[in-house]
């Protein structure tokens, strides 16, 4: 059991306050119970109006000696990763701590070689095989800044992340299974590398086995790379205010944000947040669903686990194939003690009966958890029930991509009486507060508001990268030294937060941020697109699907693949990921007479929430609300009311 692990509601509340009164001397001790090549001079030093954050200031160290070196002596031979292939017929992989260990120095041998410098930029584009876990902990013990793409991503998506984080280095794959498919990843990597101009070397892991295009001194078989590679590699001295990694996140504007994380205090805030939501135990196995490719998988299937000494698994596939028991079988086989996954996975898995949850015993979970979206308090219940089997406290998480680790989430053993779809109490060391409208705190519970941030904690964003004036104006210029998450959220008598959503224009597709510029931006490349404009409505497996309200040149005379052609658009500039569920084309678009589109009007009509449209009179063309409201009809079934008339 980790020292800092916290066991009963009375020591949360006595170690909250303790992190609330003195958050140096709460974070200092933590962060004590790591090696650092030289300890800091300064704990911390903040300013939300620059904003200027800094933790543990003059430490130096290299995080993957915390997350692997230090282990070796104690748990060599304890499995460090499982890695659990999309086919289930195939072989797993485990690695030791020592295993593990050799490999990220293997292949930190390979970045060198291609000349990757403390600083510089690699571009992972990889699907979940173990290698990619490598990759990510290669590029930070030779001091390189790795960004992850998920690898779902359009070739034009992928290009845009490559450019402004002018990656020298690309690591990617021939291809990737998942589920049923076969996804061809190094032709959608040559393309985006044909629009850039900065990636001197693409090394390629060899996966599906399919023939690929490998360009003559440009390309290089990962295999080949790592051939006759040392097993030792002395890691790079890293300042605990240099950057890890960038990870890029959709906001209100169609360019996607590359939110940089530190060293230091992101490895201080993962470690305590994963030791205290999960409780991970020695000899525990552990299971977070997510893609390395997000926010989750940075700090909840690599740094998080293997700083803490846990056994992590890592899963390619999907969770309805072979078939809707996949995850069940593999908590089963390997004995899961802590399972960890999205509303959306649950959901989609409610929809196809108990007969593939029967049929398997789920008696070693002991913990199991919520991330990416609020949960619904049916899809709680359900997951409570029958995959808890009533024994498991369930970890509703929320946090962001910005904020690094877990912000607010019951602990189990501490929060006895769990509520859901409430995230419950912040976690020591974080301080939200909520806001009105005008910015004035609301101190009374029973309400709801804007959700803040009022204190720095070590595992936040530091910048947007390239662009600090975007950081401070998307994140600390809402309300004055304030962090706002862009979030609102109720807050019930005990104290206990349940999020309700953003309240910017972004929409959250299975647990994935998307902004509604971006999508539209994308729209709006095809040829016969005059405007676009998208919102998000209740969805029930993604929690929200995308509604597209759009305008064309000149009449629709086949519907169908004319929407055929704009999800191929779309998918081209973006990925699946964006695509829209409904696609309505209007002859014209509510806005004010400034010209800003109102999209609450379309949020409420997309949901069938008409009743309350608000004055649409001072509207620029209130006409067109009529017309927009009787299109969205297809999209409904009718009611019994509609029938009778």
């Amino acid at each position: 059991m980790s020292a800092h692990q916290i066991q009963s509601w009375e020591e949360y509340q006595e170690v909250y306050k303790k992190s609330v009164s003195d958050p140096e001397g709460f974070w200092e001790e933590i962060a004590e119970s790591f090696q650092w090549r030289k300890k800091w001079d300064n704990v911390l030093s903040w300013d939300f109006e620059g904003p200027d954050v800094k933790w543990f200031e003059g430490g130096q160290l290299n995080i993957t000696e915390n997350c692997l070196d230090r282990h070796v002596a104690e748990r060599g031979d304890q499995t460090a990763i499982i890695w659990e292939p999309n086919d289930p017929n195939d072989d797993e992989v485990r690695w030791t701590y020592r295993e593990l260990l050799a490999k990220v120095n293997q292949f930190s041998h390979v970045l060198k070689e291609h000349g990757v410098q403390k600083g510089d930029r690699v571009c992972l584009y990889m699907p979940m095989v173990p290698e990619l876990a490598v990759a990510v902990l290669a590029c930070a013990r030779v001091g390189a800044v790795h960004s992850v793409v998920f690898a779902g991503f359009s070739a034009q998506a992928l290009a845009d992340r490559i450019d402004d984080a002018k990656a020298k280095v690309l690591l990617t794959s021939d291809g990737s299974f998942r589920g049923n498919k076969e996804i061809p990843i190094k032709v959608i990597a040559d393309e985006a590398v044909s629009k850039v101009d900065c990636v001197e070397s693409v090394i390629v892991y060899k996966r599906t086995g399919e023939f690929v295009n490998m360009e003559e001194g440009r390309d290089v078989w990962w295999h080949d790379a790592i051939k006759g590679k040392p097993t030792e590699f002395e890691a790079e001295t890293m300042n605990a205010e240099d950057m890890l990694f960038i990870l890029y996140t959709s906001g209100s504007t169609g360019k996607p944000k590359g939110v940089v994380h530190t060293t230091g205090g992101y490895m201080v805030g993962t470690y305590y947040t994963f030791s205290n939501v999960f409780q991970y135990q020695p000899g525990d196995v552990y299971w977070c669903t997510a893609d390395i490719g997000w926010i989750t998988g940075h700090s909840y299937i690599v740094y998080g686990p293997l700083l803490a000494g846990a056994t992590t698994v890592m899963f390619e596939g999907v969770p309805t194939w072979p078939d809707a028991g996949r995850f069940w079988e593999i908590c089963d086989k390997y004995q899961v003690n802590q399972f960890y996954t999205a509303p959306t996975a649950i959901r989609a898995l409610m929809a196809k009966g108990l007969e593939h949850v029967a049929e398997h015993s789920l008696g070693s979970l002991k913990v199991i958890g919520s991330v990416g979206e609020p949960i619904n308090e049916e899809a709680w219940k359900w997951y409570h029930r029958f995959i808890g089997k009533s024994n498991c406290p369930i970890v509703d998480t929320w946090w962001q991509t910005e904020t690094g680790g877990i912000m607010i989430s019951p602990i189990p053993g501490a929060h006895q009486k769990l509520k859901p779809s409430f995230a419950a109490q912040p976690l020591p060391g974080v301080q939200p507060i909520l806001l009105d409208q005008e910015g004035n705190i609301i101190e009374e519970n029973n309400t709801e508001g804007l959700l803040c941030i009022q204190f720095p904690w070590p595992s936040m964003l530091r910048t947007v990268y390239g662009d600090h004036k975007r950081c401070k104006q998307v994140y600390f210029s809402a309300f004055e030294n304030m962090y706002f998450t862009g979030d609102g959220a109720k807050r019930d008598a005990d104290g206990r937060y349940r999020i309700i959503g953003r309240v910017d224009d972004v929409i959250n597709v299975s647990g994935h941020r998307l902004g509604t510029a971006e999508v539209e931006d994308a729209i709006n490349t095809h040829a016969r697109v005059v405007e676009s404009a998208v919102v998000g409505y209740p969805h029930d497996i993604k929690g929200q699907g995308i509604h597209a309200y759009i305008i064309v040149e000149d009449e629709v005379r086949s519907p169908q693949a004319l929407r055929d052609e704009i999800l191929n658009t779309v998918n081209k500039e973006i990925g699946p990921i964006a695509k829209p569920e409904r696609i309505q084309f209007v002859e014209g678009l509510p806005k004010t007479r400034s010209g800003k589109i109102m999209r609450r009007i379309l949020r409420k009509i997309a949901s069938r929430d008409t009743d309350r449209l608000g004055d649409t009179s001072t509207l620029l063309n209130p006409d067109v609300v009529t017309s927009v409201l009787e299109g969205a009809n297809e999209f409904f079934p009718k009611k019994k009311d509609d029938e009778n008339n």
